[in-house]
This record gives structure tokens, sequence and C-alpha cells, in this order.
């Protein structure tokens, strides 16, 4: 049996797991916070990290409940529609349901009664994910320039984002809503274009239509 201890908690932009992006990096603007347990909120724990300009979080799904039943998968960039083993995806219906993601290091917070606390951006975890580690991201190690990656050798392709309706959403929260819309967060199987999609971004509820011209923001509302 092996156990493993949460070091810290992630708080991030995305409340609802439905939108989240599929992988880290995807969505630049959207931020994260690392909030250390007690027993690692210690200023020596991170000493030196602030001379990194990414980082590798391995944290857990901590909101996908059930077993998985299979060891293969529908990954989204093959529409939902054709299986391949689940040590061949990044899906989240895995056995340990761990995951590994690389953020960009934006700030150390040292001072105040949580501190230190790391302020991250290109988040691709919902809020409160647990962190189980954190390592520095080693350029000469961790860029394999020559590698291959299967069938997701490149990024999503991204769409435009239109807005329907006039909403005082603040600009540095609207950047987060459209950088993620933009990479279709909706099913790949779905294709009707009437049907309103709905989550929740950084304390806005946002819901819109994924049409041939791209995504169309309905409506989004302050929620708190």
């Amino acid at each position: 049996m092996v156990s493993l201890n949460v070091i810290a908690t992630l708080r991030t932009c995305y409340t609802d797991k439905f939108g989240v992006p599929r992988q880290s990096g995807l969505v630049p603007s959207a931020w994260g916070i690392v909030e250390f347990e007690p027993a690692y909120r210690r200023v020596e724990a991170v000493r030196g990290i602030e001379a990194f300009s990414h980082l590798w979080l391995i944290t857990r799904f901590h909101l996908v409940a059930e077993e998985p039943t299979s060891l293969t998968v529908r990954p989204p960039r093959l529409g939902g529609n054709e299986r391949r083993g689940v040590f061949a995806t990044r899906s989240p219906f895995r056995p340990n349901r761990l995951t590994l993601s690389v953020v960009k290091l934006d700030r150390v917070e040292w001072d105040g009664d949580l501190a230190p606390r790391l302020f991250v951006s290109g988040v691709d975890l919902v809020d409160g994910s647990p962190i189980l580690d954190i390592k520095p991201y080693v350029r000469f190690a961790d860029a394999i320039s020559e590698s291959v990656s299967g069938f997701a050798d490149e990024a999503p392709p991204q769409v435009p984002v239109h807005w329907s309706a006039e909403s005082a959403v603040p600009d540095e929260v609207r950047i987060i809503i459209d950088q993620t819309l933009a990479l279709q967060p909706q099913p790949a199987y779905h294709d009707d274009t009437h049907r309103e999609y709905a989550t929740e971004i950084a304390g806005w509820r946002v819901k819109w239509n994924a049409t041939t011209t791209g995504a169309h923001v309905k409506s989004c509302v302050f929620v708190g």
C-alpha cells in the first residue's frame, strides 16, 4: 500500500470542471494559486524556486469519483469515437487519477498568513485540486525537441469567440473566457448548433452556443 501526503491545494479560476482546458498552457491567462498545507507551509521548502520560470505540478483528479471500468478511453482529440489504451492518453479516468501539469510561475508570495504561496498561470486544473508534489521544470531535460506525440502532435485548433450580449465582465476575466471557449470545450460529438453550454470561470457564469462560425457567448453573469 502506497500512502501519499497532500502537500498543497491549487486554487484556480475554474470552479466547474466542464470547460477546464484539456492541457496546461493552452489558456495562458488561466491563473492558479498554490496554497501549502500547514506542515509544508515553510519558506525553506520553496527556497530557490523563484529562479525557475515553470513548474511541474503532480496532482489528483479529485472530482473523478468513479473507478475506471475499462483500460481504454475515448480521447476528445479523436472525436470521442475511437478507443485508445488509457496509458496512451491523458484521460482523467485512469488508475490513481494522477495528473501532471506544467505551469508558469508568475511570482512567489513570501509574506502573509498563508505564505509562502505560488502564483501560477496556464493551469488546466479545477479549483481545489490536491497537489502531491512540485518540481521545477528543467529545460535541458524536459524539452525533447525530437519527440513525437502520436495523435496529439499539434495543439488543438481554436475558433473565434463572439459576444452576443453586453456584459460587465472585467477585461482580465474576459481574456480567460475567450481563451477557454476558443478551445471548444464542448464534447466533440455534439453537432447541435442551438445547444447551450454553461460553466463557471473566475466567478462568472458563462453560457454559449457552438456554431460553425465559432463560440457565441449568450450571457455572462457574476455569481461570486
